[in-house]
């Protein structure tokens, strides 16, 4: 959660929440913590004798009689069976999805800014009005998600951008189709927040060192007004917002999920002052100065769960606002004129959208949303709020809330392939009692039961994070899973799992209790074994990054409860990854996972990495990397692939050359989705 103050106290991009680069079963994308996923319509005459083929080329090794999809050229398949072109050809309504996050308002001419993909990757185009057609503003080959225009003028649009996936951000000017670079080309650097007066943009960046995210303020429109304003140590940091006299900025230290720090920051001098105790754990997901400078945030101090409220800067004071919410308060905005605030409350997964008056702190509850998740809140300068909206049977699009009527309106409606979405599935809610009494619960997608009849086969998939929350989302190319191959997906919230309160989230930190998350997965796999529309037999489990290894874990301990797994961009070793993870995120990492550079740790992580139990894999896996991943490295991988062959084993291994962190590009988000249905066809469903 590196970078989580961005663009003034905003929510973590829409991308975090609502997950619009598109993926599928199997992908964890970057920046994305709801699942996305795919479907398919049946043909009538003649596709018969079709079917009847691609069911043999699945179930049998491919012929070479076959013609074989292309593979991109920047994937390696090491191991994986071709792709026979049937299979494209059968999926490919799921596979032609789009989502629209919403990014930002244009100050001025009232246009919504937006991220969508129309080639391989997700750009940013504009929108006049509600429903008009997105004119594509950025064009490069790598997707560009993130932006912001500056407050009041609107003259200026700052983008981020990396290379490949390394998440060695780069902030650019976007004028007239063309990028024209701001930072040194080189290091990692992270956009954060305007001044209100749109003068002035505050960044971190590594290049001082490679390691820690100093701070630096600029104005966009002359770089050589660019300087450092504070030196600090960690990858942590942040500036939330600039106070209204710009003489001072709101900054956030991420230490932990349970411990975020918050400082004002001397512009002129670089002094540092710390608002409330930093000894204690207390974690702020949002600041932002109202315009008479009354500091909003929300916190944790007092409560199991993230609050609304207000902080004194002298005193470090917390008090809530607003009624008591059971829930957290995951995203917030003010008004410009300060009169009002929105706000979504995270419950059991799905959204809640509230208008706060900040005079009489009466709450009004926005109706005109159906269940679903909310993220990327903005008031625009006339007081129109944008949203992202996406729920089961709704990709991600864009919308706005009129604040006095509270009257939703869409912005776009995403195509889906020509598939009708409101057959999708809806989610049932599964709650189950773990070793020690804990209750954990997760989202159970079932088939149709009139068209898929008897017990169903099923996937369970793990978020990562570690602290991610599965929710209720879009399925995307997984809908295929469901509505074509009557495969039943299971998304479990184990312990330490965001919005379940910070005692929850705290009850897998450190080596010495991590593996109670995994015993979780055994509780859902014996409820679930014990169900009577699945079938026990035939359960398969896949995870990305944290819940990569997950996946590997579950293939040691759960052997016998799983027929195959299939893990990406995963931890085999936390040993080696906290060694080869990059610097600005390595101490990030050691206050989650452990610290292996103290020896009782260090033999702690090594036993609990499943590459030290690697002999105890029985089952076929399906491993999935980037090569230029920053988090986990290639590495990880690598070595797991190697010592589950040479024991004899089975594992497919899939190289993305130019991703990163999970895959972002389209040709290879497909093909790595068409494989995995190999996989599973071969391993879960024969």
């Amino acid at each position: 959660m590196i970078g989580f103050f961005t663009c003034r106290h905003k929510s973590p991009s829409v991308e975090a929440h609502l997950g619009f680069v598109e993926g599928g079963m199997g992908s964890q994308l970057r920046w994305r913590a709801a699942s996305v996923s795919p479907t398919v319509i049946r043909r009538e005459k003649g596709i018969a004798v079709k079917k009847l083929l691609l069911l043999a080329a699945l179930a049998l090794p491919m012929s070479p009689a076959l013609a074989d999809a292309p593979k991109p050229d920047a994937l390696v398949a090491d191991g994986l069976p071709p792709v026979p072109d049937e299979l494209p050809a059968e999926t490919r309504p799921y596979m032609e999805f789009r989502t629209a996050g919403f990014v930002g308002w244009h100050p001025s001419d009232r246009s919504m800014l937006v991220a969508t993909r129309f080639a391989n990757t997700a750009q940013l185009h504009r929108v006049a009005g509600p429903m008009m057609a997105r004119k594509q503003i950025s064009f490069e080959a790598e997707p560009v998600g993130n932006g912001s225009w500056a407050p009041k003028k609107g003259d200026v649009l700052l983008v981020q951008k990396d290379v490949g996936g390394n998440e060695f951000f780069q902030i650019f000017a976007l004028k007239d189709g063309k990028l024209n670079l701001l930072t040194d080309g080189k290091s990692r650097n992270g956009l954060n927040a305007w001044s209100k007066d749109g003068e002035l943009i505050a960044y971190t960046s590594t290049r001082r060192n490679g390691t820690d995210s100093d701070i630096y303020v600029m104005n966009p429109r002359d770089p050589s007004t660019n300087r450092m304003v504070a030196e600090v140590k960690g990858g942590g940091w942040a500036v939330s917002d600039f106070a209204p006299d710009k003489k001072t900025a709101l900054v956030a230290q991420y230490v932990s999920v349970t411990n975020v720090d918050i400082s004002l920051l001397d512009l002129a001098t670089g002094k540092m002052t710390p608002v409330g105790d930093h000894a204690k754990d207390i974690a702020y997901g949002g600041g932002e100065f109202a315009p008479d400078g009354t500091l909003w945030v929300t916190s944790d101090e007092g409560s199991d769960f993230q609050r609304l409220g207000t902080l004194d800067t002298k005193t470090g004071a917390f008090t809530a606002r607003g009624p008591k919410e059971s829930w957290d308060v995951d995203a917030f905005d003010i008004s410009p004129d300060g009169s009002f605030i929105v706000y979504a409350t995270n419950e059991a997964g799905m959204s809640k959208v509230k208008i706060l008056d900040t005079k009489t702190d009466k709450v009004r509850v926005v109706e005109g949303l159906p269940a679903g998740i909310v993220g990327g809140f903005d008031i625009s300068e006339w007081g129109e709020i944008g949203i992202t909206f996406t729920s089961a049977r709704s990709a991600a699009d864009a919308y706005s809330i009129d604040p006095k009527s509270l009257k939703v309106t869409r912005w776009t409606e995403s195509e889906t392939g020509g598939l009708d979405v409101s057959k999708n599935v809806e989610p049932e809610l599964v709650k189950v009692k773990s070793f020690d009494g804990l209750e954990v619960s997760g989202f159970l997608y079932r088939p149709d039961a009139a068209k898929f009849p008897g017990k169903r086969p099923l996937i369970m998939n793990v978020h990562g994070g570690p602290e991610g929350q599965s929710r209720p989302g879009f399925q995307g190319r997984s809908n295929y899973l469901l509505n074509e191959m009557g495969v039943a997906i299971f998304y479990p919230n184990v312990r330490g799992s965001t919005g379940y309160g910070k005692t929850f989230v705290s009850l897998d930190n450190g080596p010495f209790k991590r593996e109670d998350s995994v015993k979780d997965m055994g509780a859902f796999l014996d409820v679930l074994g014990k169900d009577k529309g699945l079938d026990a037999g035939r359960f398969g489990l896949t995870g990305g990054s944290y819940g990569g290894y997950m996946c590997y874990a579950a293939a040691v301990q759960y052997k016998d409860k799983l027929r195959a797994t299939n893990c990406i961009v995963a931890i085999s070793n936390f040993v080696t990854f906290l060694e080869n993870t990059q610097s600005y995120r390595r101490d990030l990492r050691r206050v989650e996972y452990g610290d292996e550079r103290d020896p009782a740790q260090r033999a702690k992580l090594l036993e609990i990495s499943p590459l030290t139990r690697v002999a105890e894999i029985s089952k076929p896996m399906f491993v999935v990397t980037g090569g230029n991943d920053p988090r986990v490295p290639a590495s990880e991988a690598d070595q797991i692939v190697k010592a589950i062959r040479d024991k004899g084993g089975v594992a497919w291994h899939l190289l993305g050359k130019n991703e990163g962190h999970g895959f972002a590009k389209k040709e290879n988000v497909d093909y790595q989705f068409w494989t995995t249905l190999l996989f599973w066809k071969q391993n879960l469903l024969n």
